[in-house]
């Protein structure tokens, strides 16, 4: 059987409302869960994390009360930082960048842009649905490379969240 290596960093998860006014407080998290890094890291992490709650809002069962956005972080290797959310479905779609557009597409895409903004500031990005089955959520990742010395040398293998 062929297993992923554990995470060597692992970040206690976060649970945000599934609304938009919680984006100031991902992003807030996010510069205290990376206190340490390289600061232009940290920045875009959070630039690209802004884009991926606010679409996690929109698939939270349509931004319903009481749907939620889970947050994740963690560093498989010692070069890489992933981020990543997971909505509580509902909502009834998947992200993508639009490729081929009429006009309706060119319309939609409109609120789509900050996909490419993900999909250039990472190193890789991607998504899947938690249940294919069902509408259970998507789970939306992105992957950034940690420069030597762009880490705290004092990393632990799970940091609490405050």
């Amino acid at each position: 059987m062929n297993r992923e290596p554990r995470p060597v960093v692992f970040w206690e998860h976060r649970v945000y409302r599934g609304e938009l006014a919680q984006l100031a407080r991902v992003r807030s998290d996010l510069a205290r869960d990376l206190a340490g890094f390289d600061e232009g890291l940290v920045e875009t992490v959070r630039l690209c994390a802004s884009e991926l709650f606010a679409n996690s809002v929109k698939y939270t069962d349509s931004g319903r009360a009481g749907g939620e956005v889970l947050r994740a972080l963690s560093m498989p290797d010692r070069r890489t930082l992933r981020f990543s959310v997971s909505d509580c479905g509902g909502g009834g779609g998947v992200p993508r960048i639009p490729v081929e557009r009429d006009e309706e597409a060119w319309d939609w895409a409109e609120g789509q842009r900050g996909l490419l903004l993900v999909r250039d500031l990472s190193r890789e990005w991607g998504h899947f649905r938690l249940a294919p089955w069902a509408d259970l959520g998507t789970h939306v990742w992105a992957c950034f490379d940690v420069a030597p010395g762009g880490a705290p040398a004092d990393l632990r293998p799970y940091r609490f969240t405050s």
